[in-house]
């Protein structure tokens, strides 16, 4: 292993000096390497101050210690930073990919995404992760010499491929574009930068994706015993849950519930981590990986979850799609939300002059297509509290969303 700042780095772990570069060459820092400038610039944008008020789950209104899109993105950043520290892998990339993988999350959680995407269903629909990678290359206007945050190779890799391989070695559509196509703002940047999108990402993209499923898991159901969507005693459901529960419950039988909670949650983040360290390492070495590109030609994913923990992992998922995602308070909040986002991109569409002056400028006009996105990018920038005042502006009921 190679050593930098006093840390090893695992010969398959993507090198800052190594970097493929980024598409408006920039003189270097003197004081950061690319990938904890790209981080940098991350934690710098507007979109990511807007996290803050971006619901998870939950909307706003719900409560001061829920989980907002900000928070989320925080405690991705921290699972992504320990595994590629155990792994070997570079901490300032992971972190990066895991600070930006939300940024183009529309207001109001996943039910602001579906609202949007059945808007914009004529013009290529819309989705957050392809969202995002707009964000980053064009919709921060910050810079005095480009658009975006002119992010490194390796970073716009990793947030392209935050779910996997986006085609086949033929450069047919796989997964969720399989269907619809490869979206333009993908194959536009992959073009532009020669990125290839049969192959899976680097290792610390995969650490980040991966960090992004813990997180979820581990703290939707923090937020669900929280809002008493379920109680402890329900997640017996759950194995790996009810083992530490039991664990807990021998060692410290007079524990107040909330310390419970707490210490359940960090249990299960811990034994996730634990997992996916131990899992990541077997695999590694059975490809014998010495290379980033070994990492990214493997075939399948090398950083993730044992089988037994992907089991549990499902088991999960499971367990809160019916008393969380769509419990009865939270389906009717979700109704009303995806309403809010139908109304604006409704009124906005017929009524650009309404936008702000940077944002309409042009439309007039402008084509449908081109129309109908400049609206759903300026919708999924709102955060929900802007989105509420801006329906309140032209409607005469606007829900309150508690």
């Amino acid at each position: 292993m190679a050593v930098e700042a006093g840390r090893e780095r695992a010969p398959y772990a993507c090198d800052p000096r190594a970097s493929r570069g980024r598409l408006h060459p920039e003189p270097e820092s003197l004081s950061r390497n690319v990938f904890r400038r790209d981080c940098d610039r991350i934690i710098h944008a507007t979109a990511f101050r807007r996290l803050k008020h971006k619901t998870q789950v939950f909307v706003a209104h719900e409560g001061d210690h829920y989980r907002t899109r900000l928070t989320h993105s925080l405690e991705v950043a921290q699972i992504a930073r320990s595994l590629a520290r155990a792994l070997g892998l570079d901490e300032d990339l992971a972190e990066a990919l895991a600070l930006a993988h939300d940024l183009g999350h529309p207001p109001f959680g996943h039910a602001g995404e579906t609202a949007l995407d059945a808007c914009l269903s004529a013009f290529g629909g819309f989705d957050h992760n392809v969202q995002t990678l707009r964000v980053v290359t064009r919709l921060e206007r910050r810079y005095a010499e480009f658009d975006g945050l002119n992010l490194t190779w390796e970073t716009l890799e990793g947030l392209i491929k935050h779910n996997g391989p986006i085609a086949d070695e033929r450069g047919a559509p796989v997964g969720r574009y399989r269907e619809a196509g490869v979206p333009v703002a993908i194959r536009r940047h992959a073009q532009l930068l020669d990125i290839p999108l049969a192959t899976h990402a680097a290792a610390e993209g995969q650490a980040a994706a991966i960090a992004d499923d813990i997180a979820y898991d581990a703290h939707d159901l923090d937020d669900g015993l929280r809002a008493d969507l379920f109680a402890v005693d329900d997640l017996a459901a759950v194995p790996l849950a009810r083992d530490v529960l039991g664990d807990l419950r021998a060692r410290y039988p007079r524990l107040e519930p909330p310390r419970v909670v707490h210490e359940l949650i960090r249990r299960l983040i811990a034994r996730m981590i634990e997992d996916v360290v131990a899992a990541s390492s077997r695999r590694i070495a059975e490809r014998r990986a010495t290379s980033p590109d070994d990492i990214r030609a493997a075939g399948q994913t090398l950083i993730g979850f044992s089988p037994a923990m992907a089991e549990t992992d499902r088991a999960i998922k499971g367990f809160l799609l019916p008393r969380m995602y769509r419990h009865a308070r939270v389906i009717r909040i979700t109704s009303q939300a995806q309403d809010v986002v139908r109304d604006l991109f409704a009124h906005f569409t017929a009524a650009p002059g309404d936008l702000p002056d940077d944002w309409h400028e042009g439309l007039q006009s402008a084509g449908e297509p081109e129309r109908a996105r400049r609206v759903g990018d300026f919708i999924a920038g709102m955060t929900d509290n802007f989105a509420l005042a801006e329906h309140a502006k032209y409607f005469d009921s606007t829900p309150e969303l508690r």
